[in-house]
């Protein structure tokens, strides 16, 4: 069975993972901010959990299961729906010793949304919460920004499933691209350029003028396009435009691909990185989306000065097209145009190997130039006209898999906007809240707008917006495949 053979790696997964409960232990410890048994006795559980998974999978596997190509697929689905309800066991005793509401469904979503990097929130009084509360929300989102599993690769090359995993785990068509020619050097060379970005981003934050703790949270956040933040009222809390700025600069960043950052590194040859298609294809649409979204904001007068437009669109168009979802202004309330455009983007402006998610810039010029071949046909029956992306005929099997995943990723909004409705919530607020879930963006409209959250969603609700954020962090076909009659045949 494929829960024997990957046992023995689950379980050091779930070991390795409750040891990350360290780092808000010791920031409870430092402030004194009375939360550090619960941190103690969470990881314990974890660890134990762990443990046992691992002894008894050894065990019944041997030493040395025979792995297939399909158990890195199950162990992902494990990783990204297990782990996230270890997440919630620390946020769900501090709410019952301090006598607050918070349910089961409530805190999965809340670690669900962090570790997707989705953004979106149950909690209010963001303000008030412990410090190491609100740095385990910002730590959990950056270690989904490149995957729990990626970083499991890069630290235990002994699990011996690294390409399984690596391939499950990574974003995009194209998925068997090594950059180095051992996966374990592949994995710790993406961490390595992730952790060097995300130090420049936090000492950037601190010279704009955060503290060193809020500097820590929203790095975390930042560099996972996650957006979780410590304040209720998210970016618009500090009102500072340099620290606008700044977000903006290290969102549009790690929008980019890290594999492509770390390819220019080791070849050392930055100009590679402009010379993407889909680097370009990334940084053209978002600032040709501020440009005009800032226009919009000026010539509609809702704000007379146009570097203020600017500014306050750089700022909300790159934090939703990247799928951070930081916001410093309830932009609902611009000319609708903007809100809907920039819902949109969200699921097409960042790239493959970024920590965004959507569908992908890279799938987005394949489908145009597929789009333009067929027109080409159409006038010209008998050219050849390969399908081509910088520079390289693409492969049938490519742009097969491509339009397959378009399908399932319609399919899915459509299914579960419908779900949505059939709990009688408006279709504006179910529509934009799978379509926010499934691009891992937050917030969307209505009720759950950047003015809002979803903590007034039934348990029903919260439930089909948890499997949206899942399916669009795995890009469904990773979790449906194992629904398949076909995977669990010998």
């Amino acid at each position: 069975m494929p829960f024997v053979r990957i046992a023995p790696i689950f379980g050091v997964v779930v070991l390795v993972f409750s040891l990350t409960m360290g780092v808000p232990y010791a920031a409870a410890v430092a402030l004194h901010d009375g939360t550090a048994a619960l941190w103690a006795w969470s990881a314990l559980f974890g660890a134990a959990w762990g443990s046992i998974i691992w002894r008894e999978g050894r065990r019944r596997a041997g030493p040395q299961p025979d792995l297939q190509p399909r158990d890195g697929m199950l162990l992902v689905v494990l990783a990204w729906t297990v782990l996230p309800a270890l997440a919630a066991l620390p946020l769900l005793l501090f709410y019952r010793q301090h006598g607050g509401q918070l349910n089961f469904m409530q805190a999965y979503f809340e670690t669900v949304s962090a570790m997707t990097t989705t953004g979106a929130t149950v909690l209010t009084g963001l303000d008030a919460l412990p410090a190491s509360v609100n740095l385990w929300r910002g730590l959990l989102q950056w270690l989904g920004g490149m995957g729990i599993l990626v970083l499991a690769v890069a630290v235990l090359p002994m699990l011996g499933v690294g390409g399984q995993l690596l391939r499950a785990e990574s974003a995009g068509p194209i998925k068997d691209a090594r950059l180095t020619p051992r996966i374990a050097q592949t994995a710790k060379g993406l961490w390595t350029v992730y952790a060097l970005i995300s130090l420049a981003c936090l000492l950037a934050y601190r010279w704009g003028g955060m503290s060193w703790l809020d500097a820590w949270i929203h790095m975390f956040t930042t560099m996972s396009l996650g957006g979780m933040s410590s304040h209720d009222a998210s970016f618009a809390y500090f009102a500072s435009p340099r620290l606008e700025w700044i977000a903006t600069m290290f969102m549009l960043v790690a929008s980019g691909s890290f594999a492509l950052y770390f390819a220019a590194l080791v070849k050392r040859d930055p100009r590679r990185i402009w010379r993407d298609a889909e680097w370009r294809g990334t940084v053209v649409l978002m600032v040709a989306s501020v440009l005009i979204v800032a226009a919009l904001l000026w010539w509609r007068g809702v704000e007379a000065d146009p570097a203020t437009a600017l500014r306050l669109a750089a700022f909300n168009v790159v934090s939703v097209a990247s799928t951070t979802g930081y916001a410093s202004t309830d932009y609902l309330q611009w000319p609708v145009f903007a809100p809907i455009w920039m819902l949109m983007l969200s699921g097409m402006a960042t790239s493959a190997g970024s920590t965004g998610a959507g569908i992908k810039m890279i799938r987005l010029l394949m489908l145009l130039k597929l789009a333009h071949r067929e027109l080409a046909r159409i006038v010209h029956p008998r050219v050849v006209n390969p399908v081509a992306l910088g520079g390289r005929a693409l492969d049938a099997a490519v742009l097969y898999a491509v339009l397959a995943f378009m399908l399932v990723y319609g399919g899915t909004i459509a299914a579960l906007t419908l779900a949505l409705l059939l709990t009688d919530m408006p279709f504006d607020t179910a529509f934009s809240a799978v379509v926010a879930c499934v691009n891992n963006l937050g917030p969307g409209l209505g009720e759950v707008g950047p003015a809002g959250n979803y903590a007034g969603l039934s348990a029903t609700q919260l439930a089909i917006c948890t499997l949206a954020m899942i399916m669009g962090r795995l890009e469904m076909l990773s979790l449906l495949v194992i629904l398949t009659p076909g995977y669990w045949r010998k």
